[in-house]
């Protein structure tokens, strides 16, 4: 990867701000996909949510129900751990909008009738985090340092 790729993909100015959003957001989500990819957390595994979204006209339910837990469950722990967060924040916007427009949007807005609002909340901040990247304390600035600075012949870490 040249240089302006390594940067487009892993700098950031998000600040502290980006790590405020990334890291409880990465737990809620991480929490949700292992519902659905294990059974954890009062969840049904891939079997049981497989057969719901099946159900509800997402075939093959249990593909489906592997990529969403996986986007989610992955995804979420990239998230927190601030690794390639623009790729896993992506992945996850684009399930929650799934999620949005298959599950929640003809419930209208309010959780109380499991309505749309909690899924647009994590679309809105996975969104913007795939806009502005992982902002401080993340894993992809130790890679861009690494990366970048080798090919300038800056000192890297761990040098």
């Amino acid at each position: 990867m040249n240089t302006q790729s390594l940067k487009a993909l892993f700098d950031s100015k998000g600040g502290y701000a980006a790590l405020v959003l990334r890291v409880p957001v990465g737990l809620i989500l991480a929490a949700h996909g292992a519902q659905k990819l294990f059974g954890w957390f009062g969840g049904y595994g891939l079997e049981g949510t497989g057969q719901w979204m099946a159900s509800i006209g997402l075939a093959p339910g249990y593909l489906m129900a592997l990529l969403a837990g996986s986007a989610e469950f992955f995804g979420g722990l990239a998230l927190v751990a601030g690794l390639l967060t623009r790729p896993a924040a992506l992945v996850s916007a684009f399930t929650m909008l799934v999620a949005i427009f298959s599950v929640h949007v003809s419930n209208g807005l309010f959780m109380s009738n499991n309505g749309y609002e909690y899924a647009l909340s994590l679309f809105a901040v996975t969104l913007s985090l795939t806009i502005q990247g992982a902002g401080k304390l993340a894993v992809d600035n130790v890679i861009l340092e690494r990366a970048v600075g080798s090919k300038s012949g800056k000192p890297t870490l761990g040098r």
